[in-house]
């Protein structure tokens, strides 16, 4: 049975969406995966990405977020 463990859990101030972050660790074996899971009322979006892709896009997440900040 694949391992599941619960990260973060939030919503979006604007829209409203519920985010989870999720630690997938698969039964057959492999790399543990980070599980983006977005719901928007019944619609869920899911991402399963590698540490590196994680890596990334959590440093382009800072970079705008910091840059965003400086503007305001």
């Amino acid at each position: 049975m694949d391992k599941i463990t619960s990260l973060d859990k939030f919503r979006v101030p604007i829209g409203n969406q519920e985010i989870e972050l999720q630690q997938i660790e698969y039964a057959a074996g492999g790399m543990p995966m980070l599980r983006i899971r977005i719901r928007e009322h019944s619609r869920f979006t899911i991402f399963d990405i590698d540490s590196i892709t994680a890596e990334r896009w959590g440093r382009q997440m800072q970079d705008w977020s910091r840059q965003a900040q400086e503007r305001t």
